[in-house]
């Protein structure tokens, strides 16, 4: 099989291209990535069987080019920090819904297989004394720019899946967590803080939950997803792993070596979702997806220790991004 990878130099596309290639041995990618701020070259560098474009999904005649050349595409590629779109809304509009259709307008003119990444975020947030979770069939109430890009790319999706017969498929993704996330993030940018002998800082209260669920166990549900799922079908990926953020801190605290409520509140984002729970059982039914990370105590200690062993990874950053968080009292 050839895949083309969009983003597969960021966080979850890097971790995708890494781990496929080390089981897959008769596997071949391509990468698109134009390597904007969040994207780490170095962690798919002189890997074997994987070729990287340097291009921009929203080049319509680059993505022409390469998607005619494959078996099968995943699109990670997305523009995907809450806090970016609140105060430049524009780059999540041009990636994640101009980019996304001339994804799907290559793979409908090639009649290539496409999977579609997308996220909870789509479908809101819920109470905290919620007692459901998001399904497949929750409706759409994004509440930030980056959100509702991602649900417009979903929405697009499905319209060239009815209109036109496109084979494809969706996944709906909860927090991700692992190696070679940018330092912007909620868990790296803790831990980073941590290792320069900074507090973490906790967004408002600290009540917000999010559902945690290891990069590897994303990938192994997208691979069954691609070599089992139904055409047209919305799969959502999830490993029952909700913490508030306070938890995680605390966790990490402790972890770490230090008092658990050793942290600092700063201001809270604008819009935050108060909490995230993906019910994933009918992946777990129909596919027989399995998450194997569902220790998180264990998978953040793990993600601690490769944060503090490739100091490369970050550092140059770290000032940079604790410089725009300072600007915004965070």
């Amino acid at each position: 099989m050839k895949l083309l990878v969009t983003g597969g130099a960021g966080f979850i596309g890097s971790n995708f291209v890494i781990k496929s290639l080390r089981v897959k041995k008769d596997l071949e990618i391509i990468v698109i990535d134009k390597l904007n701020y969040a994207a780490h070259p170095d962690a798919i560098k002189n890997l074997e069987r994987c070729k990287l474009v340097v291009d921009d999904i929203c080049n319509k005649d680059a993505v022409f080019d390469l998607v005619k050349e494959v078996d099968a595409v995943v699109h990670f590629a997305a523009e995907s920090h809450n806090d970016n779109s609140l105060r430049n809304p524009y780059p999540f509009i041009e990636s994640n819904i101009v980019g996304t259709t001339n994804i799907l307008e290559a793979c409908k003119n090639y009649k290539v297989r496409l999977h579609h990444i997308s996220t909870d975020e789509v479908f809101g947030d819920l109470a905290l004394d919620d007692p459901h979770k998001f399904t497949r069939y929750t409706p759409y109430a994004p509440s930030s720019p980056y959100s509702a890009s991602k649900a417009s790319a979903d929405m697009l999706v499905r319209a060239w899946v009815r209109s036109f017969g496109l084979e494809a498929t969706i996944s709906n993704c909860s927090n991700n967590y692992g190696p070679y996330q940018h330092i912007e993030k909620f868990i790296p940018r803790m831990i980073t803080n941590r290792l320069m002998g900074v507090k973490p800082k906790l967004y408002g209260d600290g009540l917000n939950v999010r559902d945690w669920i290891h990069v590897d166990d994303h990938i192994a549900g997208v691979w069954l997803i691609l070599e089992k799922g139904a055409p047209g079908q919305t799969y959502l990926l999830g490993a029952n792993g909700e913490k508030s953020n306070l938890e995680v801190v605390k966790t990490l605290n402790r972890l770490m070596g230090y008092p658990e409520d050793d942290y600092e509140h700063v201001k809270d984002r604008a819009g935050h979702d108060r909490r995230y729970a993906i019910d994933a059982s009918d992946t777990i039914a129909e596919l027989g997806f399995s998450p194997k990370y569902t220790d998180f105590e264990a998978g953040l200690k793990a993600t601690i220790n490769w944060y503090s062993d490739h100091p490369e990874f970050w550092h140059l950053d770290k000032e940079a991004v604790e410089n725009s968080y300072k600007q915004q009292g965070q």
